[in-house]
């Protein structure tokens, strides 16, 4: 187990930090604390929840559901996911395992979550599965970021996995492939529920970001791995002071992000844009929760919390509203795309049936 964890009971210990070029070494100044027993309704940004309500509401969603994975199965799932990978070991990638054990003691999480790491260059990890969740990383996210940045992007994956979010991304991640593929499996169901699992799918990302810097415990690691992977440079080509600065437009209205997120349901895509969940998260950390929680004052799991029950209610009906609205917004931006194409054909058509009788006569 890594040694850069401490508890309540005893002193803290030395962390240790891999620099940008993979050095390691000890960084007397900051400790890390087991959360033992957290919550992950803790770390669960308002938006997430209500929207994973509001999703469960539409009503072909559970039909999908069902019909999706009645079809696959738990088994090949699993197996299309890691056939093409290498799972973490104490023999294999060592010292990302060593991270690894020590996110899931951070934020007391089940120690049988495996990880695997797959040759793809492009920067992303997930965390998948129905009943038994793992995480995949992606190579080059390991080789873009260093060892405390990719302790985050652990614990964040480990956030969705406490948080129940993985058997519904692990959906998301079938959908969008059939989508591609245009695999007619799941119908128009599939094509109702998109919208709606897509605004959720975001919103998730938000809550994980707060169980990402829970793991980590250094809000500079979270958004120096964050401005990493928004533009991909190393760490001597950036700067974090402007990427915060620029951060700063969207905290400044939140009907600009709202506007934002809107637009990403028109582009399909499944991540809100990196300073937006910048944003997010130093406004999080600045309402003093984060601060808080550092300083044990968090609910446990199996408490009861009731306000958050109320809470939930409360945004989940709001939500559904907005997510309607949402997917009218959808729907309406598509007929005009459509209507435009057809009179953009027809404007064409109609200039080159008025240059035929011209050319007719010229010859």
């Amino acid at each position: 187990m890594d040694n850069d964890t401490s508890s309540p009971d005893r002193g803290p210990e030395p962390s240790e930090q891999r620099d940008p070029e993979g050095d390691t070494h000890a960084d007397e100044t900051r400790t890390r604390r087991t959360l033992h027993g957290i919550s992950s309704r803790v770390w669960e940004h308002p938006a997430d929840r209500a929207a994973l309500q509001a999703l469960r509401r539409v009503p072909v969603f559970d039909q999908v559901l069902k019909r999706l994975f009645g079809v696959f199965g738990e088994k090949p799932v699993r197996l299309a996911f890691q056939a093409n990978a290498v799972q973490v070991s104490p023999r294999q990638f060592p010292e990302i395992h060593r991270i690894h054990e020590a996110v899931l003691e951070t934020l007391d999480a089940d120690r049988e979550t495996p990880l695997f790491i797959s040759q793809n260059p492009v920067v992303n990890a997930g965390a998948y599965g129905m009943e038994r969740p793992f995480i995949l990383l992606n190579s080059g996210l390991v080789r873009l970021l260093n060892e405390e940045e990719l302790r985050y992007v652990l614990a964040h994956e480990v956030g969705h996995v406490k948080s129940g979010h993985v058997l519904y991304r692990t959906m998301m991640a079938l959908l969008i492939q059939l989508a591609q593929r245009g695999f007619p499996i799941v119908g128009l169901g599939a094509r109702a529920v998109m919208p709606a699992l897509l605004e959720w799918y975001r919103r998730s990302e938000l809550s994980s970001d707060r169980a990402g810097l829970l793991g980590v415990q250094d809000p500079d690691v979270v958004f120096g791995a964050m401005l990493k992977m928004a533009g991909g440079g190393r760490s001597e080509e950036t700067n974090l002071s402007e990427f915060l600065r620029q951060a700063e437009d969207y905290a400044e209205s939140e009907d600009v992000a709202d506007s934002v997120f809107k637009i990403l349901n028109l582009l399909g895509t499944t991540h809100p844009f990196y300073v937006l969940r910048v944003a997010e998260l130093r406004k999080w950390i600045e309402g003093g929760e984060y601060d808080r929680i550092l300083r044990g004052d968090y609910t446990r799991e199996g408490e009861s919390d009731p306000a958050y029950l109320d809470d939930l209610a409360a945004a989940a009906k709001a939500y559904s509203e907005d997510l309607r609205d949402v997917v009218d917004d959808v729907a309406q931006a598509a007929r005009r795309v459509r209507d435009s194409i057809v009179q953009g054909f027809g404007e064409a058509f109609e200039q080159a049936s008025d240059r035929e009788p011209r050319r007719r006569r010229d010859e």
